[in-house]
């Protein structure tokens, strides 16, 4: 399968791989390259995993395509071609088959999937759902995701939409079979069935667009011992001090898959208008995160646009737990989450979000959009973007389970036995996947490093983030596209 990443991704590699030949074939330091050349004013695309699988969404249950927990599938959902503008670039969605094999004569626009499930495994299914290059989204306009039996009686629904800023994102949805005490509804191991559909308000200015899919399953073992379904009721609600420090540079992933690794402190980056970035934090079992964004200035200060900041959070099956926004009028501007309960297993047992959604260890995701809208009122950018993350609470043990989590380590240590795994599955960056998996330029950077130390790897460091600038400075934001 081809590796997708994201222009921008691919953009810092090529000026690695140029340093790297310099500094190996002993060409002078003064032949650096040049700025970085952008063909498109594209937004970079959205990061599929590296080894994602295509699924073809069938339009009725006969020929639903089977989901296994702990792989990623690339599929599509379809919608009215007059919904999207014509002048987008092609989003790489497929060859045409799956756009082509949704419709067959269907109206209601749902795709179904398949999941073979045992008796004692909760499996949970999230999907992201990435607009099409030129799509004109209205406010109601989004896909809700629904988990049902073999009968057609439903396990669980969650729906999501663009919201009121209208700008072209990613969002995500999700459903599950749970295994839960005492409830009767979807014990039974056998076939079950993911149900994807668009949902819109209708309202005027309305149209069904059509989306790609990253379908993502996860399956959560049993516990080895029977765990209390008490939920705790008394918890640290007040909220902390935000740490001060001077900002890490990170580069914030364009997918889940492609999320950046931060931890307690403060974390320095850019964004341009229509960006969706995204970070993972590691967080324990009985921890608990507080996080918040803040945007720098604009070129101008006149005008205003709401709902221009978005921080989402979301837990290790990349299920919401909680947002928080701010609208922007040219000066520095900043949005936090409030504060929520700690990780603990019984949560999973309380009525509502957030504490329902903080359910487990592992990786959870900061993911922030900067609404399109903020470029036509305040310029292109790109803009300084700060995040600030704290970890309250105190580490414990996990429930037990019995057997081991698909992927594996996505909650963290599977079974009491084992030695503890990194939160969120292999937990890899896009470049330490690049040097493991044989990237010549990238091999040649960690044979460098050590035979030259700190000052070279600091030297490809000021080059990148030269070149990184001066590209990002070049993009104008239409829209969150899709990888080739």
């Amino acid at each position: 399968m081809a590796r997708r990443g994201t222009a921008a991704r691919t953009a810092r590699l090529a000026v690695v791989r140029g340093a790297v030949a310099a500094v190996v074939f002993g060409a002078a330091l003064t032949a650096l390259p040049g700025p970085v050349a952008v063909a498109a004013p594209e937004v970079p695309a959205y990061a599929f995993a590296d080894d994602v699988r295509d699924a073809l969404g069938a339009t009725d249950t006969g020929d639903a395509a089977r989901l296994d927990p702990g792989e990623t599938y690339r599929s599509s959902l379809p919608g009215d071609p007059d919904a999207v503008a014509d002048d987008g670039p092609d989003s790489g969605a497929g060859d045409g088959e799956q756009d082509e094999g949704n419709n067959d004569g269907k109206d209601d626009g749902k795709v179904y999937y398949r999941l073979e499930l045992d008796d004692a495994s909760t499996t949970y299914v999230s999907v992201t759902a990435i607009p099409r290059p030129g799509a004109v989204p209205a406010v109601g306009d989004g896909i809700g995701v629904a988990v049902q039996d073999a009968d057609g009686t439903p396990c669980t629904y969650d729906s999501v939409t663009i919201g009121t800023a209208r700008s072209p994102r990613p969002i995500t949805a999700w459903g599950a079979r749970e295994i839960l005490p005492g409830n009767g509804l979807c014990q039974e191991p056998g076939t079950y069935y993911v149900v994807v559909e668009p949902v819109s308000t209708g309202a005027e200015g309305s149209a069904r667009s059509p989306w790609d899919l990253e379908l993502a399953p996860f399956s959560e073992p049993p516990l080895a011992k029977a765990a209390t379904t008490d939920v705790p009721q008394t918890w640290n609600s007040a909220t902390p001090a935000p740490p001060v420090a001077e900002p890490v540079a990170v580069r914030g992933g364009a997918g889940f898959t492609e999320a950046t690794a931060v931890t307690q402190g403060v974390s320095g980056d850019e964004i341009v208008p229509g960006q969706t970035l995204f970070y993972r934090v590691p967080v324990d079992w009985g921890r608990q995160l507080y996080a918040s964004v803040e945007l720098g200035s604009g070129e101008k200060s006149s005008g205003f646009v709401a709902e221009a900041l978005d921080l989402t959070l979301y837990n290790p099956v990349r299920a919401k737990v909680e947002d928080a926004g701010v609208g922007y009028g040219g000066t520095q501007k900043s949005a936090a989450l409030a504060p929520a309960p700690p990780v603990r297993y019984a949560n999973r047992y309380a009525p509502t979000n957030p504490t329902k959604s903080l359910r487990f260890a592992g990786s959870y995701y900061l993911v922030v959009h900067l609404a399109a809208q903020v470029a036509e009122a305040f310029g292109d950018g790109p803009y300084g973007l700060t995040l600030r993350v704290r970890l309250g609470g105190t580490a414990q043990s996990g429930p037990g389970y019995e057997g081991r989590s698909a992927p594996r380590g996505v909650f963290g240590q599977d079974t009491a036995g084992d030695g503890p795994a990194e939160a969120g599955g292999d937990g890899r960056t896009g470049q330490a996947r690049a040097t493991a998996d044989g990237d010549p330029a990238m091999r040649a950077v960690a044979v460098a490093g050590i035979g030259t130390g700190t000052a070279l790897l600091l030297v490809l460091g000021g080059w990148t983030l030269t070149a990184r600038r001066r590209a990002a400075a070049q993009i104008r934001v239409s829209a969150q596209n899709p990888t080739a």
